[in-house]
């Protein structure tokens, strides 16, 4: 299991779960990926939790605001995106049809972060680090491992992330699915399925998927432990098995384990 000591711009760099009840979710997610916590305030009566494997941190927590709630945001997985300069990425990507959810702003000393919508509605997190690199572990039980943007829009949402981030995004060699591929530098790191895959009702969003060892095993586990099967264990040939769920508060998330080493797509 590779150590991840920086994070190249564009990498999906962060994960952190918006919940209603951070105990709850606490409690799922260590008993479903075997994670550990370090739990500190950050305010009068709010906490962020770090999950942790192997003693590096590979995801967060908190306990979603109320002014969140009263919107009708559901409990959800946001994703944070590394830049050289969150102030400069956030107004480029005002130039490319996107919004400015929470303009740049310090966190701490951790680093420099701000809230996008893209043009066909995901929202998503630029992160500029300074002693918080992000995720620090790959390849382990409960890592990020990949994330699909589910949007109405794949045509308009492209030129937006290729402008941003100067990813690649392109279709698979003889794949006729309508799929595809998010390739930032040398690294395939997510996808963008076809419109016609999707629930047309749904609003865009990112969905994060998670390795796991046995995914059948895993979604068998959640299901004990209160989590919705969204989609049972199922295989994509070629490529792996994965399985939706919803944890017991509502935030969506993917499980997956690859049966191939290169181009792990979902």
């Amino acid at each position: 299991m590779p150590n991840i000591d920086h994070h190249a711009p564009g990498t999906f760099t962060w994960v952190e779960l918006a919940t209603t009840d951070q105990n709850a979710a606490k409690s799922f997610y260590m008993s479903l990926f075997g994670w550990a916590e370090n739990t500190q305030p950050i305010g009068p009566n709010d906490f962020y939790t770090i999950f942790k494997i192997d003693g590096r941190d590979a995801a967060a927590g908190y306990t979603m605001r109320e002014d969140e709630r009263k919107m009708g945001i559901p409990p959800h997985w946001n994703l944070y995106i590394a830049v050289a300069n969150a102030d400069q990425s956030a107004s480029r990507a005002v130039d490319l049809g996107g919004k400015v959810l929470a303009p740049p702003f310090d966190v701490m000393d951790a680093g420099r972060m701000a809230v996008i919508q893209d043009p066909t509605g995901a929202v998503f997190q630029l992160w500029q680090a300074n002693k918080n690199q992000g995720i620090g572990i790959a390849g382990a039980e409960g890592t990020l491992c990949w994330a699909d943007l589910s949007t109405p829009d794949p045509a308009r949402a492209k030129p937006f992330y290729e402008g941003l981030f100067g990813w690649k995004i392109f279709p698979g060699q003889n794949d006729t699915s309508g799929y595809l591929h998010l390739q930032n530098g040398e690294e395939f790191i997510g996808g963008m399925p076809p419109a016609s895959q999707r629930p047309p009702d749904a609003p865009a969003h990112w969905l994060l998927y998670f390795w796991v060892g046995d995914v059948d095993a895993c979604a068998a586990k959640a299901k004990d432990l209160g989590a919705a099967i969204y989609l049972p264990p199922m295989s994509i040939p070629n490529v792996g098995r994965m399985a939706m769920l919803a944890d017991p508060q509502g935030a969506v998330l993917a499980i997956f384990n690859s049966t191939r080493v290169s181009e792990p797509r979902p």
